[in-house]
């Protein structure tokens, strides 16, 4: 049967051999990807994080994905660097997770990323100064009040976008990186957002979404550098979660709550360089991915215009 479905094959036109040869490489590469995520997203085990070192620092930790990541890490074993802004908060987290997980050690460091971020590295290195910090979170991160024109951003938030959400995550990473060099391991996770990579365009969040794409090409740039060093960089790239920052209150199929997101991410770390962790997340890139760039963008314009027009609702009600 298989000599005779051959000879059929060659007997037919030069042009209808390729399309088959075509069409069977398509299907087996669109049926190898699918195995591949499914392996990847359910099946495939979380790496141990303690071998990477017994500290991690998380920044942005008294709320959101931050506090999540650093109570499953607690959860792992693992000593916390906490670095935030609020020190009522900080302690308020801190006792929360010894509470929970009472041999877990904790630092907290005082840094406002939107002030003298030079004076709040150097209490980060001091903090760290001796400590394997074997995982770095990234989180913090702030975003647009609400949508807005590129032109109605004022001087201070643009300053703040930059500073907190680019500035930040380089010179957090700067810090900490010698010392995973030298111990040759380590793990850095940078997270993104889908504003930046999943969708091509986010209108009237145009500056926040320029800064999550530096902190994708930057992470993308780490995981080749240092991959030899033992040390794996990653942009992890989280569609809507419910936050404050993303101001959404109830969680969802599609919208997971920040304990689900974490609970999610922690078993991507350390491998991909760009992850989307939570697995309906990345069924919703690839339908995005599926559609014209002008529908995708006409859309986001229309439910960006709709969420300005709440904010400045919302604005002028304060201002009454």
């Amino acid at each position: 049967m298989e000599l005779c479905f051959f000879d059929q094959v060659k007997a037919q036109p030069l042009w209808v051999q390729i399309l088959l040869v075509v069409g069977t490489i398509s299907i087996l590469k669109f049926s190898f990807a699918v195995l591949n995520w499914v392996y990847v997203t359910f099946l495939r085990p979380g790496k141990n994080l303690k071998k990477y070192g017994s500290w991690a620092l998380v920044t942005g930790p008294t709320d959101g994905i931050g506090k999540s990541f650093a109570f499953q890490l607690a959860r792992k074993g693992l000593n916390l660097v906490l670095v935030g802004r609020n020190p009522d908060k900080l302690k308020e987290v801190s006792d929360g997770i010894q509470a929970k997980f009472g041999k877990v050690q904790i630092k907290s460091v005082v840094v406002d990323f939107s002030g003298d971020l030079t004076e709040g590295i150097r209490k980060i290195e001091e903090a760290i100064e001796g400590l394997d910090i074997g995982v770095l979170i990234n989180n913090v991160g702030i975003s647009y009040p609400y949508a807005r024109f590129f032109h109605e951003v004022d001087e201070q938030l643009l300053k703040n976008l930059i500073q907190i959400n680019v500035e930040g995550t380089t010179k957090v990473t700067q810090a900490v990186l010698p010392g995973m060099v030298k111990r040759k391991k380590g793990a850095i996770v940078n997270i993104g957002s889908g504003a930046a990579i999943v969708i091509p365009s986010d209108p009237l969040y145009a500056v926040y979404a320029a800064t999550k794409a530096y902190i994708d090409q930057f992470s993308r740039c780490l995981y080749v550098e240092y991959k030899k060093s033992g040390i794996d960089v990653q942009c992890q790239v989280p569609l809507y979660v419910a936050t404050k920052m993303a101001s959404i209150k109830r969680s969802s199929f599609l919208v997971p709550s920040t304990d689900g997101y974490a609970r999610a991410a922690m078993r991507w770390i350390g491998y991909e360089p760009r992850c989307t962790p939570y697995w309906p997340h990345s069924l919703l890139w690839a339908l995005v991915h599926m559609l014209p760039e002008y529908a995708v963008d006409a859309w986001r314009l229309q439910f960006c215009l709709a969420v300005r027009k709440k904010g400045q609702l919302k604005d002028s009600r304060k201002k009454e």
